[in-house]
């Protein structure tokens, strides 16, 4: 008899050689000590099955989580696979970058261009985080519409846009009823109440099937470390718990696997990191331009506007000024390096604050601590966890940083879909460290 850790280490060994979802966040058990690990018997070679790929995403997990010495699970695999910091995309906040993940795209030629946004061909609507209109989500397709259509089955317990039926339109009159377009085979509609347990077994569930049913791409999130951050900030011990938990879960999916006789390439990834904030680093929109002068669509590490009609003089006369702490750029100026400002939805201004500062609509009313992401991309509190392990990878590997926009890529290497010509990223980074 193995613990179930061993008999999934063993397996892997023999093929390699070695803001997210609006939310309220739950209330998070005390850091304990790593429950023992469950036992399996050994699965008789002929059962062995092929490989799956599953995506994880953990809102929010800055890299240097790892460190905090509550993650035996997390480590132990970044100890057989691939670990690496990775970039964001910008705007670093949850929903641009989690289609930048499935998409092989950045933000500004995937269409979704922030949590709230605007287009000029809709005047008068308004995208949110709860938006499932394809019309929205249509500029570009993720991995498992594309999966779907070679005949590979997807599953995803949860993850920006995958209830969406991309390509779809809403029916008139029909109560948003959608006709055609992809989703993935088996979806589920994002719930904060569903715990990370019942999120695990729910994948664990959809692995029990028979193979003619069985995903082969699963997408699995969870949101608790963002809300951790943004609550208390990254330096707090509801960080920490948070961080545990997800551990323990992930924890959970191996077992759950092992004991399957499951092989997985897990690809676990975060979508941005996390930046301590606090009412006495607040920069006053109002206090820089004539509120008669603009409206704003996003705010925060960031704010986007537009100039009321026949104010733009007036704005750009104050906004585009030296300000401390905050720097404003016309659309068509904002740095290259963003990659950031061509697409309609994109408002006419930006303004960017400083890391740790936040750009608020007035000053703040009452004191407050708490945390933060959007700012500059190459920032490095905005980095992302990458982590990478299964028989397709590599052991005990460390990645320079590269740009997300190379999971999707990657991700088509594993479910064996072939490259796609126009994306904004390949599969480089990973050239070294994958198992042919």
């Amino acid at each position: 008899m193995k613990t179930a850790a061993t008999f999934l280490g063993v397996m892997l060994a023999t093929a390699v050689s070695g803001c997210a979802y609006p939310y309220t966040p739950p209330a998070l058990a005390p850091i304990t000590a790593p429950a023992p690990r469950t036992t399996a018997a050994a699965v008789p070679a002929s059962d062995v099955r092929a490989p799956v790929t599953i995506l994880v995403s953990i809102d929010g997990f800055r890299p240097d989580y790892l460190d905090r010495g509550v993650t035996p699970n997390l480590n132990r695999l970044r100890a057989g696979g691939v670990f690496a910091s990775m970039r964001p995309s910008f705007p670093s906040i949850t929903f641009p970058n989690h289609w930048t993940l499935v998409t092989g795209l950045r933000p500004d030629r995937s269409g979704i261009v922030g949590n709230k946004m605007e287009d000029p061909a809709r005047p008068g609507e308004t995208f949110t985080m709860a938006s499932d209109d394809p019309f929205w989500w249509s500029e570009s397709s993720p991995i498992w519409v594309d999966a779907e259509k070679a005949g590979i089955r997807t599953a995803t317990m949860f993850w920006p846009g995958a209830n969406v039926a991309v390509g779809g339109t809403v029916k008139p009159d029909s109560h948003g009823a959608i006709d055609g377009g992809t989703r993935p085979e088996d979806w589920q509609q994002f719930n904060q109440q569903v715990s990370g347990t019942q999120r695990v077994n729910a994948v664990l569930d959809w692995m029990r099937r028979p193979a003619a049913i069985r995903p082969k791409l699963v997408t699995l999130y969870f949101d608790t470390v963002d809300s951790a951050g943004h609550a208390d900030g990254p330096d707090s011990a509801g960080v920490t718990r948070a961080v545990a938990d997800v551990d323990s879960a992930i924890g959970m999916l191996v077992d759950g696997l092992a004991a399957l006789g499951q092989r997985a390439n897990l690809v676990i990834v975060a979508d941005h990191g996390m930046a301590a904030t606090s009412s006495d680093r607040v920069v006053a929109l109002d206090t820089i331009a004539d509120k008669a002068d603009y409206r704003t669509v996003e705010t925060g590490p960031y704010a986007t506007l537009f100039a009321v009609p026949g104010h733009e003089a007036a704005l750009e006369a104050r906004l585009l000024k030296r300000h401390d702490h905050l720097q404003c750029w016309r659309k068509g100026e904002i740095p290259a390096r963003f990659h950031y400002g061509r697409n309609p939805r994109v408002p006419s201004y930006l303004c960017l604050a400083d890391v740790g500062w936040r750009v608020d609509p007035s000053a703040p009313t009452k004191t407050f601590v708490g945390g933060m992401h959007g700012y500059d991309n190459m920032a490095p509190e905005m980095r992302a966890l990458f982590l990478a392990n299964g028989p397709a990878f590599a052991r005990g590997k460390t990645l320079a940083s590269f740009d997300n926009v190379a999971i999707e890529p990657l991700l088509r290497d594993l479910i064996g879909l072939p490259a796609e010509a126009g994306l904004d990223g390949t599969d480089a980074p990973f050239q070294k460290v994958m198992q042919r």
